[in-house]
């Protein structure tokens, strides 16, 4: 089964509006080039982002927590199926037919994998040799009887089951009829006189080799006491062990399956495979069975391929990415430590967001952008330049927005900035922790794990009351995920400044960067807006420093 590749464009971790509308409306564009690409997010949509879509009738993109490859990646085995109720003949064949072949799956009438039979349990069967006589471990029904055997049936109804004896015809009839009790079946040749033998004991099943003719005699005898006849084009070595296919697969199949989902780690499934020691695994997907994967097959699959928007640091990006194949990067911020196997295309420019690139790669490449796009596109340079208030805007952002509104048709762009903004104004709506992680980027400062968190406010007053408990939050964040350093911004969009909280600093390092603290231990900056150009930069500058 060829699995499709599609391209993913996908932002960071802890995904803002700038991240999730970039992605959409640069998959968007990609697709026009004749690209299968599509958007995707890197974890939970904010109130903001979610506040943005649904305004816009936009659909949130699907949701990859890890690239790590999956049994979803792989190219599945689709051999043949059985069902229970069909017989060993069948499977047989199946067998011969597919040298590949070492084992079938059994499947129940709802799709799911009832058990498996493999090429050794057929040939245990065939070499038991008491097993003919007795249908030992199974019973049939008369019409798989039939068609094992590729009979005809003469008189007597096929619809029940048999389980009772098989008896071959070679001795006198009056011997054989000693051993021959109803409900037996007895392998025959032309022998009359000992078919009606036979038929005279009660409701017996006489198959008669190589096609042999029934007399009308016999015949009637059969009737008179509902036993049936059924003739086959085979002699009697064959027959008999050719009766010994007609058992259904339920009775020999193994039930104690180790499965896979498409959902499991390729890692995982590797190793339990080399405990397990199996054939071949059936693989399902929500229940359901999707293919085989079996020992001798290479587990490699296809690369992922990935483009990256507003990000292009490994501590930002999805798990895993170092797994994919990075094929693009549009980002906005300063450069991080991703490294790829072969050049790629990478658009990397000095503005206050990434939805300013990606509108203007629209712009270039004279691609109409559809209005629900372009309103996004707007909210999401509103949101990443808290309108045009932070340091990091630019003209080039400013004329974008402008073009963006008058595309979508957005009559009051200031009035739609204040709505995003209040969207994203999270502080009573959720909990101490909650905010912590709303909006978390990660970096590496030689060894030094650091985080940046960071909530737009409309309220300074009202967010100074929260500060002990966004405090113990933000020191029991770092404890519980082991980071170095972790700061966290209470931005006021509309008095333009920040309050900064920090858990883990060391020898006074951020008092040298952002000045005496005030009562209550945190920093108030006025004129603080950007995590990428006022916070990141000094504290790199400062680490540096401390280091040499």
């Amino acid at each position: 089964m060829t699995k499709e590749n599609p391209v993913w464009i996908i932002g960071h971790r802890n995904p803002d509006t700038d991240s999730v509308c970039s992605a959409i409306a640069y998959a968007y564009l990609k697709r026009q080039a004749g690209l299968d690409a599509r958007p995707a997010r890197a974890g939970k949509l904010n109130p903001e982002t979610r506040f943005v879509l649904e305004r816009f009738g936009v659909e949130e993109p699907r949701l990859i927590n890890y690239f790590y490859p999956t049994l979803e990646d792989i190219d599945l085995y689709e051999g043949p199926t059985v069902t229970p109720d069909e017989t060993l003949r069948e499977v047989g064949r199946l067998f011969v037919e597919n040298r590949r072949l070492k084992s079938v799956p059994v499947l129940d009438g709802q799709g799911g994998v009832a058990g498996i039979i493999t090429v050794g349990d057929l040939a245990k069967r065939y070499y038991q040799d008491d097993s003919i006589k007795e249908l030992e471990n199974g019973e049939t029904g008369f019409d798989n009887i039939i068609r094992t055997l590729e009979g005809t049936l003469v008189t007597g109804d096929a619809t029940g089951r048999f389980n009772g004896k098989i008896k071959i015809g070679a001795s006198e009839g009056e011997t054989l009829a000693a051993d021959v009790a109803p409900g037996d079946l007895v392998i025959l040749g032309d022998r009359e006189d000992v078919q009606l033998r036979l038929l005279s004991l009660g409701r017996i099943c006489l198959v008669l080799t190589r096609n042999t003719p029934v007399s009308a005699a016999v015949r009637r005898a059969a009737e008179a006491n509902g036993s049936l006849i059924i003739t086959t084009p085979y002699n009697t070595y064959t027959t008999a062990r050719m009766i010994n296919q007609s058992i259904s697969v339920r009775f020999l199949m193994t039930t104690d399956v180790v499965t896979f989902n498409t959902t499991d780690l390729l890692q995982d499934v590797k190793d339990k495979i080399v405990r397990a020691k199996y054939v071949s695994y059936p693989v399902l997907y929500k229940g359901q069975y999707r293919g085989v994967i079996d020992r001798g097959m290479m587990l490699e699959p296809q690369r992922q391929r990935v483009i990256l928007v507003d990000h292009n640091e490994r501590s930002q990006a999805v798990e895993g990415v170092e797994e994919t194949q990075i094929l693009e990067i549009l980002d906005h911020h300063r450069l991080g430590g991703l490294t790829t196997g072969a050049p790629i295309y990478i658009r990397q420019e000095p503005v206050g967001s990434c939805a300013t690139i990606v509108a203007n790669q629209f712009t270039a490449l004279h691609v109409p952008i559809p209005k629900p796009l372009a309103a996004i596109l707007f909210c999401a340079v509103v949101s990443d330049t808290l309108y045009f208030r932070s340091p990091t805007t630019t003209p080039v952002d400013r004329a974008t927005a402008d073009r963006l509104a008058a595309a979508a048709g957005i009559g009051d762009p200031e009035a739609l900035a204040m709505e995003v903004l209040r969207a994203g104004s999270v502080l009573n709506r959720l909990s101490p922790a909650a905010l912590i992680r709303n909006d978390v980027k990660e970096f590496d400062f030689g060894g030094l794990r650091v985080t940046v968190s960071q909530i737009n406010i409309m309220d300074r007053g009202q967010a100074r009351a929260r500060l002990p408990q966004l405090q113990q939050a933000l020191d029991e964040f770092r404890a519980k995920e082991g980071y170095g350093l972790c700061l966290f911004m209470l931005t006021d969009v509309l008095g333009e400044s920040t309050d900064l909280l920090e858990s883990g600093s060391k020898d006074s390092l951020l008092d040298r960067v952002f000045g005496e603290r005030q009562p209550g231990d945190y920093y108030f900056l006025p004129g603080v807006l950007s995590r990428k150009k006022q916070i990141i930069p000094p504290l790199t500058e400062a680490i540096k420093q401390e280091n040499n």
